[in-house]
């Protein structure tokens, strides 16, 4: 078989990360030839897509001389020497503009990298751009004033999902051999399960947040975020979050676990859905120790979640946009909803004031604290030798609006479509997004994978056997 440039280029654009690590460093591709092939592709891509909203090619192709060189010499140890990668916009890179999608910062160049940033570098990731979120990265889609809406591969007329839906488009596209997000409320496990590619967020406190914007301050806030890979392969995902984790993640075997996949009636599910995560669970009961029961805490999960969202009325995201004069909120929603013209996305504003309708009394923020102290005992011992399987979403990704006007909607639709990604947030727990199967229209549905911090390898153990028994990652071909 003739092997020609073009071959060469779609089998680069569909290696993961590792994969193309050792063809730099066995000779088989330039450092620079793989930055010139992402270059070209973002460039193709990027005009229907809108997910990478800054480049910085040059200096890219100039870090991928000097990788080519330290293979030359033999002087190349990171993990990832010469491979090229892509930021979510919320991280700061040296030189680079962090917006956060919003007008009044457009000019924002940060004089440093983010923690996360600094030590992939380290490794030898080459950052190829910037990849685009929602304003302060605070809905599950993505759209902002400042760089406009991303669309997902698979159809463009559907969510990426949001915040990392800039990422999670670009991964699935093939724009980048790798990535990085971050998750508040789903914000990786969204756009991992709308455009089809792995994510992982990390549990409480296992990634620095240094350099991520915006700065998640309330401490309650802060034990829900988790900041982790995007990737096209579980093995792609565990080497990341070794190099991004604050300690090594311990070994664990698969087979001392029970897989507890959550019935897929307790909440609304499409066929599709359900139908994928019965398939999982029957694979999962023929090699593992398997139940199907709900865990504890479940039910109330989405409420906490967005009380806690609520805390002070989110006011530090408020400062940030309007200042002091809170008032502007309700100004800025009407003049957007009435005319467009506003200087914030109606996405933004809205859930704004919802946080103000949501925000807990001093006395309710007492009991909160009680409660959750109280069930991280409870879930610390029950996620001892135990994951969860459960879908992301009720549905694979639907046009665009859509999971907005479902979870931000005044009839208080999250508690029934926000469950399953609440979960993990609201307990600091790690949660693996793997895609396993499409609906009927072929687009990609994920199932995420939870347990406690300290069993994150035996998340990344299953799932890599479950990309072995489902459709895994493939690259979306617009």
């Amino acid at each position: 078989m003739l092997i020609t440039p073009e071959i060469v280029d779609a089998a680069v654009l569909d290696m993961d990360a590792l994969e193309l690590a050792q063809w730099i460093r066995e000779k088989k591709i330039s450092s620079r030839k793989a930055v010139e092939i992402y270059i070209a592709h973002l460039n193709e891509i990027n005009p229907s897509l809108n997910c990478l909203v800054e480049n910085r090619f040059e200096e890219a192709l100039m870090e991928a001389d000097r990788a080519d060189h330290q293979v030359e010499t033999g002087q190349a140890t990171g993990l990832l020497s010469g491979v090229p990668i892509s930021m979510k916009e919320a991280f700061d890179v040296k030189g680079m503009k962090t917006t956060g999608g919003l007008l009044k910062r457009k000019d924002a160049v940060m004089d440093k990298d983010a923690e996360v940033v600094r030590r992939l570098r380290a490794e030898g990731a080459i950052i190829l751009g910037k990849s685009n979120t929602p304003e302060l990265c605070f809905c599950q889609e993505t759209d902002n004033k400042l760089y406009g809406r991303t669309n997902n591969p698979h159809n463009l007329m559907r969510t990426a999902g949001g915040s990392s839906g800039g990422e999670g488009s670009l991964i699935a596209a093939g724009g980048a051999a790798a990535g990085l997000g971050s998750d508040i409320g789903g914000s990786i496990r969204f756009p991992s399960h709308f455009n089809g590619v792995v994510g992982f967020k990390s549990g409480k406190d296992q990634v620095s947040q240094d350099g991520s914007f915006p700065e998640v301050k309330n401490d309650l806030q802060n034990r829900m975020l988790g900041i982790g890979p995007m990737t096209k392969s579980v093995k792609d995902t565990r080497a990341i979050y070794s190099i991004i984790a604050k300690k090594p993640v311990p070994a664990k075997k698969l087979d001392e676990f029970i897989l507890n996949t959550i019935p897929a009636s307790h909440y609304p599910l499409t066929d599709d859905t359900r139908k994928l995560l019965d398939a999982v669970a029957r694979k999962i009961a023929s090699a593992f120790e398997s139940e199907g029961e709900i865990p504890p805490y479940f039910d109330d999960s989405a409420g906490i979640w967005q009380e806690i969202m609520s805390i002070e009325g989110s006011s530090d995201a408020r400062n940030e946009v309007y200042g002091e004069k809170s008032l502007n909120l309700y100004n800025s929603y009407l003049k957007e909803r009435l005319t467009g013209k506003s200087e914030v996305h109606r996405y933004l504003s809205w859930a704004l004031i919802g946080a103000s309708l949501f925000r807990p009394s001093g006395k309710r923020l007492v009991k909160m604290r009680e409660y959750l102290h109280h069930g991280d005992h409870i879930l610390e011992n029950y996620f001892k030798g135990r994951i969860l399987i459960m879908p992301v979403y009720h549905k694979a990704a639907p046009e665009h609006g859509t999971v907005y006007s479902e979870i931000f909607s005044i009839r208080k639709t999250f508690k029934q479509y926000l469950p399953y990604v609440a979960y993990a947030n609201t307990w600091g727990l790690p949660a693996l997004t793997v895609p396993l199967g499409t609906d009927g229209e072929g687009l990609p549905i994920g199932i995420q994978l939870i347990s406690r911090n300290g069993n994150e390898e035996a998340l990344f153990q299953l799932g890599e056997w479950l990309e072995k028994n489902f459709d895994s990652y493939k690259r979306a071909v617009l």
